[in-house]
Protein backbone atom coordinates (compact mmCIF):
# COMPACT_ATOMS: atom_id res chain seq x y z
CA UNK A 1 0.00 0.00 0.00
CA UNK A 2 1.22 3.79 -0.61
CA UNK A 3 -0.34 7.18 0.68
CA UNK A 4 0.69 10.21 -1.25
CA UNK A 5 2.35 13.21 -0.28
CA UNK A 6 0.25 16.40 0.34
CA UNK A 7 2.59 18.38 -2.13
CA UNK A 8 4.52 18.13 -5.20
CA UNK A 9 7.87 18.93 -3.37
CA UNK A 10 10.84 16.56 -4.45
CA UNK A 11 12.23 13.90 -1.79
CA UNK A 12 14.84 15.92 -0.62
CA UNK A 13 17.42 12.88 -0.80
CA UNK A 14 15.86 11.72 -3.90
CA UNK A 15 19.61 10.29 -5.63
CA UNK A 16 21.02 9.22 -2.22
CA UNK A 17 22.01 5.17 -2.31
CA UNK A 18 21.93 4.16 1.35
CA UNK A 19 23.41 0.92 2.65
CA UNK A 20 21.78 -0.18 5.74
CA UNK A 21 23.19 -3.09 7.66
CA UNK A 22 21.79 -2.52 10.59
CA UNK A 23 19.42 -4.71 13.20
CA UNK A 24 16.80 -4.18 15.76
CA UNK A 25 15.61 -0.25 15.98
CA UNK A 26 18.52 2.19 16.71
CA UNK A 27 20.24 1.51 12.81
CA UNK A 28 17.00 0.36 11.45
CA UNK A 29 15.21 3.59 12.83
CA UNK A 30 17.81 5.91 11.27
CA UNK A 31 17.74 3.77 8.25
CA UNK A 32 13.45 4.63 7.87
CA UNK A 33 14.09 7.61 8.53
CA UNK A 34 16.31 8.33 5.58
CA UNK A 35 14.11 6.15 3.43
CA UNK A 36 10.83 8.25 4.39
CA UNK A 37 12.88 11.14 3.31
CA UNK A 38 13.53 9.69 -0.01
CA UNK A 39 16.13 7.69 -0.05
CA UNK A 40 17.06 4.42 -1.87
CA UNK A 41 17.93 2.49 1.58
CA UNK A 42 19.13 -1.42 0.65
CA UNK A 43 18.78 -3.04 3.72
CA UNK A 44 21.25 -6.09 3.93
CA UNK A 45 20.46 -9.20 5.35
CA UNK A 46 21.33 -12.88 6.10
CA UNK A 47 19.62 -14.94 3.75
CA UNK A 48 17.13 -15.85 6.53
CA UNK A 49 16.76 -12.48 7.06
CA UNK A 50 17.38 -9.77 9.82
CA UNK A 51 16.83 -11.57 13.43
CA UNK A 52 14.55 -8.73 13.97
CA UNK A 53 11.91 -10.54 12.02
CA UNK A 54 11.58 -13.14 14.24
CA UNK A 55 11.08 -11.76 17.52
CA UNK A 56 7.86 -12.15 19.65
CA UNK A 57 6.68 -10.07 22.38
CA UNK A 58 6.76 -6.69 22.95
CA UNK A 59 10.21 -7.18 19.80
CA UNK A 60 7.36 -8.76 17.31
CA UNK A 61 6.60 -5.18 15.93
CA UNK A 62 9.91 -3.87 15.26
CA UNK A 63 10.53 -4.72 11.94
CA UNK A 64 7.28 -3.97 10.61
CA UNK A 65 7.48 -0.52 12.14
CA UNK A 66 10.84 0.56 11.31
CA UNK A 67 11.89 -1.06 8.14
CA UNK A 68 9.03 0.81 5.47
CA UNK A 69 10.16 2.31 2.39
CA UNK A 70 13.56 0.07 2.11
CA UNK A 71 15.13 -2.88 -0.52
CA UNK A 72 15.68 -5.85 1.21
CA UNK A 73 19.11 -7.80 -0.57
CA UNK A 74 19.72 -10.93 1.27
CA UNK A 75 23.55 -12.11 0.82
CA UNK A 76 25.64 -13.97 2.65
CA UNK A 77 27.95 -11.45 2.96
CA UNK A 78 30.35 -13.52 5.09
CA UNK A 79 31.25 -15.65 1.56
CA UNK A 80 33.79 -14.65 -0.57
CA UNK A 81 30.95 -14.16 -3.70
CA UNK A 82 28.61 -12.48 -1.26
CA UNK A 83 31.59 -10.30 0.41
CA UNK A 84 32.68 -9.42 -3.41
CA UNK A 85 28.68 -8.26 -4.03
CA UNK A 86 28.87 -6.30 -0.55
CA UNK A 87 31.67 -4.34 -1.45
CA UNK A 88 30.44 -3.58 -4.70
CA UNK A 89 27.41 -2.06 -3.34
CA UNK A 90 29.21 -0.44 -0.90
CA UNK A 91 31.30 1.33 -4.13
CA UNK A 92 28.15 2.69 -4.89
CA UNK A 93 26.83 3.88 -2.19
CA UNK A 94 26.47 7.75 -0.36
CA UNK A 95 25.74 6.62 3.21
CA UNK A 96 26.59 3.19 5.05
CA UNK A 97 24.50 2.77 8.36
CA UNK A 98 25.92 0.13 10.97
CA UNK A 99 25.32 -0.28 14.28
CA UNK A 100 27.17 -3.76 15.16
CA UNK A 101 28.97 -4.29 18.39
CA UNK A 102 32.13 -2.04 18.65
CA UNK A 103 34.92 -3.39 16.59
CA UNK A 104 32.81 -5.81 14.86
CA UNK A 105 32.93 -3.71 11.17
CA UNK A 106 36.39 -3.60 11.45
CA UNK A 107 37.29 -7.23 11.95
CA UNK A 108 35.63 -7.88 8.81
CA UNK A 109 37.75 -5.28 6.89
CA UNK A 110 34.46 -2.99 6.23
CA UNK A 111 35.36 -0.24 8.95
CA UNK A 112 35.42 3.38 7.81
CA UNK A 113 39.24 3.42 7.27
CA UNK A 114 38.82 -0.11 4.95
CA UNK A 115 35.67 1.79 3.36
CA UNK A 116 37.61 4.77 2.86
CA UNK A 117 39.86 3.35 0.39
CA UNK A 118 37.35 1.87 -1.63
CA UNK A 119 34.81 4.99 -1.64
CA UNK A 120 36.17 8.32 -0.19
CA UNK A 121 32.56 9.72 -0.78
CA UNK A 122 30.78 7.36 1.46
CA UNK A 123 29.47 8.88 4.37
CA UNK A 124 29.48 5.99 7.37
CA UNK A 125 26.88 6.32 10.04
CA UNK A 126 28.04 4.24 12.92
CA UNK A 127 25.15 3.82 15.98
CA UNK A 128 26.73 2.26 19.27
CA UNK A 129 25.84 2.77 22.80
CA UNK A 130 28.63 5.30 23.96
CA UNK A 131 31.08 7.85 21.84
CA UNK A 132 34.54 7.41 22.21
CA UNK A 133 35.68 7.50 25.54
CA UNK A 134 36.39 4.62 28.15
CA UNK A 135 33.21 3.54 27.73
CA UNK A 136 33.04 2.97 23.96
CA UNK A 137 33.82 -0.66 23.83
CA UNK A 138 30.96 -1.23 26.55
CA UNK A 139 27.97 -3.60 25.19
CA UNK A 140 24.82 -1.94 25.70
CA UNK A 141 21.02 -1.65 24.89
CA UNK A 142 17.98 1.25 25.08
CA UNK A 143 17.25 -0.23 28.80
CA UNK A 144 20.62 -0.41 29.93
CA UNK A 145 21.35 3.50 29.28
CA UNK A 146 17.93 4.29 30.33
CA UNK A 147 19.37 2.97 33.95
CA UNK A 148 22.78 4.50 33.59
CA UNK A 149 21.61 7.71 31.96
CA UNK A 150 19.24 8.85 35.03
CA UNK A 151 15.74 8.31 32.66
CA UNK A 152 14.99 5.33 34.54
CA UNK A 153 15.34 6.35 38.05
CA UNK A 154 13.28 10.12 36.43
CA UNK A 155 10.64 7.59 35.36
CA UNK A 156 9.45 5.40 38.10
CA UNK A 157 8.67 6.19 41.91
CA UNK A 158 11.50 6.13 44.43
CA UNK A 159 13.29 3.28 44.57
CA UNK A 160 11.80 1.71 41.62
CA UNK A 161 13.43 2.71 38.32
CA UNK A 162 11.49 1.73 35.88
CA UNK A 163 12.37 2.51 31.94
CA UNK A 164 10.10 4.35 29.90
CA UNK A 165 7.05 2.61 28.03
CA UNK A 166 8.83 2.75 24.43
CA UNK A 167 12.09 2.20 22.90
CA UNK A 168 12.94 6.18 23.40
CA UNK A 169 16.99 6.02 23.43
CA UNK A 170 17.05 4.04 20.13
CA UNK A 171 14.51 6.08 18.59
CA UNK A 172 16.51 8.96 19.45
CA UNK A 173 20.08 7.78 18.64
CA UNK A 174 18.73 6.74 15.43
CA UNK A 175 17.00 10.04 15.18
CA UNK A 176 20.16 11.93 15.80
CA UNK A 177 22.38 9.55 13.37
CA UNK A 178 20.07 10.34 10.43
CA UNK A 179 20.60 14.07 11.38
CA UNK A 180 24.10 13.83 11.38
CA UNK A 181 24.08 11.73 8.37
CA UNK A 182 22.21 14.76 6.17
CA UNK A 183 24.75 17.71 7.64
CA UNK A 184 27.82 14.87 6.62
CA UNK A 185 26.44 14.72 3.09
CA UNK A 186 25.68 18.42 3.34
CA UNK A 187 29.26 18.68 4.15
CA UNK A 188 30.43 16.56 0.95
CA UNK A 189 28.53 18.72 -1.26
CA UNK A 190 31.43 21.57 -0.12
CA UNK A 191 34.14 19.07 0.15
CA UNK A 192 33.76 16.04 -2.11
CA UNK A 193 34.77 13.54 0.49
CA UNK A 194 32.46 11.65 2.86
CA UNK A 195 33.34 10.95 6.16
CA UNK A 196 32.33 9.41 10.26
CA UNK A 197 29.18 10.14 11.86
CA UNK A 198 28.37 8.55 15.09
CA UNK A 199 25.53 8.22 16.90
CA UNK A 200 24.91 7.04 20.84
CA UNK A 201 22.49 5.85 23.08
CA UNK A 202 24.73 6.71 26.25
CA UNK A 203 25.06 10.43 25.04
CA UNK A 204 21.45 10.21 23.59
CA UNK A 205 19.93 10.06 27.23
CA UNK A 206 22.32 12.60 28.80
CA UNK A 207 20.95 15.03 26.29
CA UNK A 208 17.58 13.48 27.67
CA UNK A 209 18.57 14.75 31.33
CA UNK A 210 19.95 18.14 30.30
CA UNK A 211 17.12 19.65 31.69
CA UNK A 212 17.27 17.79 35.08
CA UNK A 213 21.02 18.47 35.41
CA UNK A 214 20.46 22.24 34.36
CA UNK A 215 17.65 22.57 37.54
CA UNK A 216 20.28 20.58 40.00
CA UNK A 217 22.96 23.28 38.97
CA UNK A 218 19.96 26.25 39.85
CA UNK A 219 19.11 24.39 43.40
CA UNK A 220 22.71 24.52 44.62
CA UNK A 221 22.90 20.78 43.70
CA UNK A 222 19.61 19.44 45.08
CA UNK A 223 18.49 17.00 42.47
CA UNK A 224 14.83 16.68 41.65
CA UNK A 225 12.90 13.67 42.47
CA UNK A 226 11.56 11.13 40.23
CA UNK A 227 8.61 12.46 38.25
CA UNK A 228 6.03 10.38 40.23
CA UNK A 229 6.78 12.51 43.34
CA UNK A 230 4.81 15.26 41.69
CA UNK A 231 7.81 18.26 42.41
CA UNK A 232 5.61 20.45 40.53
CA UNK A 233 5.66 23.47 38.75
CA UNK A 234 2.10 24.45 38.83
CA UNK A 235 -0.63 23.43 41.28
CA UNK A 236 -2.88 21.61 39.02
CA UNK A 237 -1.13 19.08 37.07
CA UNK A 238 -2.30 15.59 37.97
CA UNK A 239 -3.96 12.24 36.81
CA UNK A 240 -7.70 12.62 37.53
CA UNK A 241 -10.63 10.25 38.06
CA UNK A 242 -13.51 10.56 35.69
CA UNK A 243 -17.55 9.59 36.62
CA UNK A 244 -17.54 7.36 34.76
CA UNK A 245 -14.40 5.33 36.00
CA UNK A 246 -11.56 6.55 33.43
CA UNK A 247 -8.53 8.81 33.93
CA UNK A 248 -7.79 12.11 32.71
CA UNK A 249 -4.61 14.50 32.83
CA UNK A 250 -5.15 18.56 33.31
CA UNK A 251 -2.99 21.08 33.60
CA UNK A 252 -3.88 24.54 34.87
CA UNK A 253 -0.18 26.27 34.46
CA UNK A 254 -1.27 29.74 34.15
CA UNK A 255 -3.33 32.60 36.60
CA UNK A 256 -5.27 33.13 33.20
CA UNK A 257 -6.32 29.67 33.03
CA UNK A 258 -7.17 29.03 36.86
CA UNK A 259 -9.24 32.00 36.56
CA UNK A 260 -11.16 30.13 33.45
CA UNK A 261 -11.31 27.23 35.23
CA UNK A 262 -13.08 28.98 38.51
CA UNK A 263 -15.71 30.42 36.27
CA UNK A 264 -16.08 27.56 33.80
CA UNK A 265 -16.92 24.84 36.27
CA UNK A 266 -18.48 27.39 38.82
CA UNK A 267 -15.72 27.54 41.17
CA UNK A 268 -17.02 31.03 42.38
CA UNK A 269 -15.62 30.25 45.96
CA UNK A 270 -12.34 29.08 44.57
CA UNK A 271 -12.05 31.95 42.55
CA UNK A 272 -12.34 34.50 45.62
CA UNK A 273 -10.16 32.69 47.95
CA UNK A 274 -6.88 35.24 48.11
CA UNK A 275 -4.73 31.77 49.14
CA UNK A 276 -5.47 30.91 45.58
CA UNK A 277 -4.46 34.62 43.25
CA UNK A 278 -1.23 32.90 42.39
CA UNK A 279 0.22 30.07 41.11
CA UNK A 280 2.76 30.16 43.38
CA UNK A 281 0.10 30.26 46.38
CA UNK A 282 -1.77 27.65 44.47
CA UNK A 283 1.72 25.31 45.00
CA UNK A 284 1.51 25.88 48.84
CA UNK A 285 -1.98 24.85 49.02
CA UNK A 286 -1.09 21.58 46.72
CA UNK A 287 -2.17 19.49 50.21
CA UNK A 288 -5.91 20.48 50.10
CA UNK A 289 -6.32 22.12 46.13
CA UNK A 290 -5.72 19.06 45.01
CA UNK A 291 -8.13 16.64 46.69
CA UNK A 292 -11.01 19.61 45.82
CA UNK A 293 -10.32 20.54 42.46
CA UNK A 294 -10.41 16.29 41.79
CA UNK A 295 -13.82 16.73 43.46
CA UNK A 296 -14.76 19.16 40.79
CA UNK A 297 -13.62 17.19 37.70
CA UNK A 298 -15.34 13.80 39.66
CA UNK A 299 -18.63 15.17 38.99
CA UNK A 300 -18.32 14.78 35.41
CA UNK A 301 -18.05 11.64 32.72
CA UNK A 302 -15.13 12.35 30.42
CA UNK A 303 -16.95 13.60 27.12
CA UNK A 304 -18.33 16.12 29.47
CA UNK A 305 -15.40 17.25 31.50
CA UNK A 306 -12.98 17.22 28.17
CA UNK A 307 -16.03 19.77 26.98
CA UNK A 308 -15.63 22.03 29.95
CA UNK A 309 -11.97 21.74 29.46
CA UNK A 310 -12.06 23.31 26.18
CA UNK A 311 -14.48 25.74 26.93
CA UNK A 312 -12.07 27.22 29.63
CA UNK A 313 -8.77 26.12 27.24
CA UNK A 314 -6.71 24.27 29.89
CA UNK A 315 -4.92 21.72 29.01
CA UNK A 316 -6.93 18.20 28.83
CA UNK A 317 -5.99 14.49 27.73
CA UNK A 318 -7.40 11.41 28.43
CA UNK A 319 -4.79 8.68 29.54
CA UNK A 320 -4.78 6.56 26.16
CA UNK A 321 -3.49 3.49 25.45
CA UNK A 322 -1.78 2.73 22.38
CA UNK A 323 -4.39 0.87 20.43
CA UNK A 324 -6.68 3.47 21.05
CA UNK A 325 -4.11 5.62 18.51
CA UNK A 326 -5.55 3.69 15.67
CA UNK A 327 -9.09 5.27 15.71
CA UNK A 328 -8.03 8.63 16.87
CA UNK A 329 -10.01 11.32 14.65
CA UNK A 330 -7.50 13.79 14.81
CA UNK A 331 -4.86 11.29 13.42
CA UNK A 332 -7.37 9.87 11.01
CA UNK A 333 -8.16 13.29 9.89
CA UNK A 334 -4.26 14.46 8.85
CA UNK A 335 -3.08 11.26 7.49
CA UNK A 336 -0.39 10.72 10.34
CA UNK A 337 -1.23 6.91 10.18
CA UNK A 338 -0.59 5.03 7.05
CA UNK A 339 -1.93 2.23 5.71
CA UNK A 340 0.80 -0.47 6.06
CA UNK A 341 0.74 -3.95 5.08
CA UNK A 342 3.45 -6.14 7.55
CA UNK A 343 5.29 -8.92 6.29
CA UNK A 344 3.25 -11.49 6.39
CA UNK A 345 0.22 -9.88 5.19
CA UNK A 346 -1.29 -8.27 8.44
CA UNK A 347 -3.23 -4.93 7.94
CA UNK A 348 -2.91 -1.99 9.81
CA UNK A 349 -2.20 2.30 10.08
CA UNK A 350 1.08 3.09 11.49
CA UNK A 351 2.50 6.76 12.44
CA UNK A 352 4.51 8.78 9.34
CA UNK A 353 7.24 11.27 10.36
CA UNK A 354 5.60 13.31 12.89
CA UNK A 355 6.35 17.02 10.65
CA UNK A 356 5.44 18.63 7.34
CA UNK A 357 8.18 20.71 5.17
CA UNK A 358 6.72 23.26 2.58
CA UNK A 359 3.13 20.81 2.60
CA UNK A 360 5.09 17.76 2.36
CA UNK A 361 4.89 15.31 4.20
CA UNK A 362 7.08 12.13 4.03
CA UNK A 363 4.94 9.70 2.71
CA UNK A 364 5.01 5.40 2.70
CA UNK A 365 5.90 4.64 -0.51
CA UNK A 366 6.61 0.72 -0.11
CA UNK A 367 5.73 -2.06 2.93
CA UNK A 368 8.47 -3.42 4.97
CA UNK A 369 9.96 -5.69 2.70
CA UNK A 370 9.52 -9.50 2.75
CA UNK A 371 13.18 -11.14 3.19
CA UNK A 372 14.96 -10.46 -0.05
CA UNK A 373 12.05 -9.01 -2.38
CA UNK A 374 14.64 -6.80 -4.72
CA UNK A 375 17.84 -9.12 -4.90
CA UNK A 376 17.12 -9.12 -8.57
CA UNK A 377 16.43 -5.76 -8.72
CA UNK A 378 19.85 -4.33 -6.23
CA UNK A 379 22.18 -7.01 -7.95
CA UNK A 380 21.22 -5.71 -11.98
CA UNK A 381 20.94 -2.24 -10.53
CA UNK A 382 24.94 -3.36 -9.56
CA UNK A 383 25.50 -4.54 -13.58
CA UNK A 384 24.93 -8.59 -13.16
CA UNK A 385 23.09 -10.49 -15.23
CA UNK A 386 20.51 -13.30 -15.26
CA UNK A 387 23.67 -15.86 -15.49
CA UNK A 388 25.60 -14.04 -12.48
CA UNK A 389 22.28 -13.49 -10.60
CA UNK A 390 21.37 -17.37 -10.73
CA UNK A 391 25.11 -18.25 -10.06
CA UNK A 392 24.88 -16.33 -6.96
CA UNK A 393 21.35 -18.43 -6.00
CA UNK A 394 22.75 -21.91 -6.85
CA UNK A 395 25.89 -20.96 -4.94
CA UNK A 396 23.04 -19.96 -1.83
CA UNK A 397 24.44 -16.39 -1.66
CA UNK A 398 21.06 -15.11 -1.68
CA UNK A 399 17.48 -15.82 0.77
CA UNK A 400 14.66 -16.38 -0.61
CA UNK A 401 13.29 -14.00 -3.04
Amino acid sequence: MTSSPTSTIEPPLKGIRVVELTHTILGPSCGMILADLGAEVIKVEPVDGDRTRKLRGFGAGFFGYFNRNKKSLALDADAPEGRAVLVKLLESADVLIENFAPGSMAKRKLGPAHLEKINPRLVYCSLKGFLPGPYEKRPALDEVVQMMGGLAYMTGPSGRPLRAGTSVVDIMGGIFGAFGTVLALKQRDRTGKGGLVESALFESVVFLMGQHLAITAMNGGAAPPPMPERVSSWAVYEIFNTADGQQVFIGITSDSQWKRFCEVFGQQELAADPRLATNNQRIEARPWLVPAVAEVFKRHDRAALEQLCLDADISFAPVARPQELFDHPHLLANGSLAPTTLPGGVQTRLPLLPFQMMGWRPPLVSDPPEIGQHNDEVLAALGYDAAGIGKLKAGKMLGPA
